[in-house]
């Protein structure tokens, strides 16, 4: 019997199976035993594919032992820049750069302090400066209107003044003496007003400032006035304001409370409240009211000027009932 060795191929030059045979006489007509029945199979043997894979795999494992490689090393180098001290000293500076930033902002705010403490004590030394030049222009003040009064009472008395020797001159009559102030003469000036009376700025005053005369209400005082020929003053001029102060000023009695030395004047305003009117029936255009009058605390309707070292501040309202002095005023006499 011979052996035949078959070989199936199949179309990609692989062979499937390899089959060994025993062939039994001449009609070759087999004769199975299935002790004696071999069959050797290879399946699917392609060593061209395995290779290909194979290479494959190698090159994969290549390119990621090579990207590895990549990351440690860089890697490394990384962690030597650390333990190298590169960001270290890049830290260092900025923390020193941040260090220099924050003491150059202490130093300016300590300058700053510095420079606010100076502008306050600057500011402390002109406010007590200016509160000092205040205070001496107040004094100034004062002292210009002293001098204003003064200036005016020797204007008055320029009249009665002779070339070599100041004479005060009286005019007297009835046991009663009369100052002449603003008189051309004191002739003039006698003829002009009624004994008791003064004669200034061409007209005639009388102050109740005798012992003899008891204070009076508003009207009562404007009785007074009337029954002369004449009325309460009427202040309408700087000058008369303050040749009316002066005088009062001299007979200023110190026993006296404030209110109690007052002069009625001819100002009122029972009429309308608030409307301040004189007797003249003209309305008040420029008072010299003391700070804070009139206040009309207790229905206070009628005027009254005091004395004050300040002449620009004399006048105080008043219930009219109050007593107290009065100053009157008339035209003067013609001379006939």
């Amino acid at each position: 019997m011979d052996n035949r060795k078959i070989f199936n191929r199949v179309p990609n030059d692989t062979y499937d199976r390899l089959e060994f045979q025993e062939e039994s006489g001449i009609d070759e007509q087999p004769v199975y035993a299935e002790q004696e029945k071999q069959h050797v199979t290879v399946s699917s043997i392609r060593p061209e594919s395995s290779v290909n894979q194979y290479k494959l795999l190698v090159i994969s494992l290549a390119v990621l032992a090579v990207i590895l490689l990549t990351v440690n090393i860089g890697l490394g180098v990384y962690y030597r820049k650390l333990t190298g001290g590169y960001l270290l000293r890049d830290i260092s500076g900025e923390m020193a750069k941040l260090q220099t930033a924050y003491d150059q902002a202490v130093q300016s705010k300590q300058e700053a302090q510095m420079q606010l403490v100076k502008e306050r004590s600057d500011h402390q030394l002109t406010k007590w400066e200016l509160e000092h030049q205040i205070t001496r222009r107040k004094d100034y003040q004062k002292q210009i209107d002293q001098i204003q009064v003064e200036v005016s009472r020797l204007t008055s008395h320029l009249p009665l003044l002779s070339e070599s020797v100041q004479k005060h001159y009286y005019c007297s009559a009835a046991g009663r003496t009369s100052v002449l102030l603003f008189s051309v003469s004191t002739e003039e000036g006698c003829r002009h007003c009624l004994p008791g009376w003064s004669f200034i700025d061409s007209t005639c005053y009388f102050f109740a400032i005798s012992e003899s005369l008891s204070i009076r209400s508003w009207l009562s005082a404007r009785q007074f006035c009337q029954k002369r020929n004449a009325d309460l003053i009427v202040i309408k001029s700087r000058q008369k304001q303050l040749a009316i102060i002066n005088f009062i000023a001299q007979y200023h009695d110190t026993s006296l409370t404030y209110h109690q030395n007052g002069f009625w004047i001819g100002l009122t305003d029972m009429e309308d409240e608030g409307v301040w009117k004189w007797v003249d029936g003209t309305r008040l255009s420029d008072g010299y009211w003391h700070v804070g009058e009139p206040n009309n605390q207790q229905n206070e309707d009628c005027a009254a000027v005091y004395p004050s070292e300040n002449p620009f501040r004399s006048w105080n309202d008043a219930p009219c009932s109050y007593n107290l002095k009065w100053i009157c005023e008339r035209e003067p006499t013609s001379i006939g």
